[in-house]
């Protein structure tokens, strides 16, 4: 059928197959064992990170967090002489860290072991993609387990750019 949008059916059952469907869907769910989620709070602990937030970016992504992919924005470092703020390089530090340098900081400056060049704004989607993704691949670090640390919100787009496992604001890090 030409135009069709895979809309709603306007045939007759739809409310009621839409009832079976969530109901099937939520019993597909599994309850997890106490010892499982014991274990995944101390994890969301471990890294910083609100139990609930750690656990929608681990159910978006299907993986556990692994690695940190921020900016010298997320370590509060603006002007050359910044020195990072120590709780947040610390909280950071809790997973891999990837930490990419806007300039005028070079990635050497950055108090990292895995450190690039933050991805220009005139470059294609394409290029900023593959930008995105050398440090992780060159760390052999699964995507769907980095977890994108944004200041800004063109740090925010990072995650949806590379296909990483979610964004969050570098506000929600408890320190």
């Amino acid at each position: 059928m030409i135009g069709h949008n895979q809309g709603p059916s306007l045939e007759g059952g739809y409310s009621y197959r839409r009832h079976v469907w969530t109901k099937a869907r939520r019993d597909l769910l599994p309850t997890l064992p106490i010892e499982i989620l014991r274990r995944r709070v101390a994890r969301a602990k471990t890294l910083g990170l609100p139990y609930k937030t750690y656990a929608s970016v681990r159910a978006a992504s299907g993986h556990d967090v692994v690695a940190f992919l921020f900016s010298n924005n997320a370590l509060q470092m603006l002007r050359k002489g910044d020195a990072p703020n120590a709780q947040r390089r610390a909280q950071l530090a809790k997973a891999t860290p990837i930490a990419l340098a806007h300039a005028p900081f070079n990635p050497d400056e950055l108090p990292f072991e895995i450190t690039a060049k933050a991805p220009g704004l005139v470059q294609s989607w394409t290029a900023t993609r593959d930008h995105l993704r050398a440090p992780i691949l060159g760390e052999n670090l699964p995507r769907d387990g980095v977890l994108v640390i944004a200041e800004s919100p063109l740090e925010a787009e990072w995650c949806a750019i590379a296909g990483l496992a979610g964004t969050i604001s570098a506000a929600i890090l408890q320190t």
